[in-house]
């Protein structure tokens, strides 16, 4: 069986204020013509579907597209909800497009029933967990369960310990969640502390895991090798189909491909998604990056970050090289000032606490201090937030 691995679609994002509706867009066409020529009988989408938890109309006429044309390829589509989803709203009519090959994962009950295939080598269950937290796996604990959920990790091994797995089957998890040793990038959503990290042992017994959350796609080992028996068993995030930050400029898009043969025999490959515009970083001084031997080299209408290395700055600048570029996304400079400046910023925030950095904030905005009151609820918003994400 031939399954396509996505994730982390973020249909509706604004990245630096410019809308990826049209990138989205494209990159969606291309996603469908890979599923077509790869004749994939299966397309696993592990979250985060939407950027927003209520998208945009263009959002979600998107997404309808797109799984309006899978079920007329007659490829099953199974989904889940990402932390960025809503999963009441990603879930509504979900009984109905099942009809028509389209699995959505419920809002999460305590319950997961495997979405279930057959090929020449027997069973593949399918299992779909949304993303959880450890208050969602709270909420559902009977009165005689005494199980400890205080943790992420111990929300996602309740969890996934309550699925009733036949070993003898090939078992395949997709799940939307921030596996410990995995790498991040910017555009992701962090928790403090890293307090939502779970570990890879819990899903050792799929035969794959389809992740999504992380952006950067890369493989994580589900046991060490000599505790495989000859098996092959892996976690996979397979990235986004697009750069939504600066800090992923180096990174490869592509789709996953996971061929699943007869037990134990995985085998995973990657097709790159070329974009509508790439996502560069350029530096110079202002004459450099306007010169015609410069920009004639390509990419005028990529999304750019550019640094201009003049020690004076530019009247006007983003105006004028938005005349060149339209694109730019950000600017900045990097001189012998904005070094020294960056430097006392760095010693500034490292000794600070965030309740005294909001501080600055707000005085920078308003003109004037925070009274009494307020500086005691910013104390205990902040209390309440990162004890939440505990």
């Amino acid at each position: 069986m031939k399954l396509i691995h996505l994730s982390d679609l973020h249909l509706g994002k604004r990245v630096n204020g410019f809308s990826m509706i049209e990138d989205q867009t494209y990159i969606l066409e291309k996603i469908l013509e890979t599923i077509e020529d790869e004749q994939a009988d299966a397309v696993l989408i592990a979250g985060d579907v939407y950027d927003k938890s209520v998208p945009s109309a263009e959002a979600v006429g998107l997404f309808d597209d797109f799984l309006v044309r899978c079920s007329r390829q007659n490829r099953s589509v199974l989904v889940i909800s990402g932390n960025h989803d809503s999963p009441e709203r990603l879930a509504f009519g979900a009984r109905l497009m099942t009809a028509g090959g389209i699995h959505v994962s419920p809002v999460y009950d305590g319950q997961i029933r495997p979405v279930t295939f057959e090929d020449d080598f027997g069973k593949i269950n399918v299992y779909l967990l949304p993303f959880l937290k450890p208050a969602h796996v709270k909420a559902v604990l009977t009165d005689d369960d005494d199980r400890e959920v205080s943790t992420y990790n111990e929300a996602l091994r309740t969890a996934v310990n309550k699925l009733s797995l036949d070993s003898q089957e090939r078992n395949i998890l997709v799940t939307h969640q921030f596996v410990t040793g995995a790498s991040r990038c910017d555009s992701e959503e962090i928790s403090v502390g890293g307090t939502d990290n779970v570990d890879a042992g819990i899903f050792a017994d799929f035969d794959y895991v389809a992740l999504g959350h992380l952006h950067s796609p890369q493989n994580i080992r589900l046991a060490p090798e000599e505790e495989q028996d000859g098996e092959t068993k892996l976690a996979r995030y397979c990235g986004t189909p697009l750069k939504y930050s600066f800090s992923e400029v180096s990174h490869e898009k592509s789709l996953t491909i996971v061929e699943m043969k007869e037990k134990g025999d995985v085998v995973l490959r990657t097709v790159p998604l070329i974009p509508k515009r790439e996502m560069r970083e350029i530096r110079g001084s202002y004459m450099e990056v306007t010169t015609r031997d410069f920009y004639q080299s390509g990419g005028r209408e990529d999304y750019l970050h550019i640094t201009l290395t003049d020690e004076e700055d530019v009247f006007d600048a983003i105006g004028k090289l938005r005349a060149v570029y339209p694109n730019i996304m950000k600017l900045d400079y990097d001189n012998s000032r904005t070094r020294a400046q960056g430097a006392d910023l760095t010693t500034v925030t490292e000794t600070k606490q965030p309740s005294e950095l909001f501080a600055d904030f707000f005085r920078m905005q308003n003109g004037r201090d925070m009274s009494q009151k307020q500086e005691n609820l910013v104390r205990n918003l902040i209390k309440e937030i990162w004890e939440d994400e505990k």
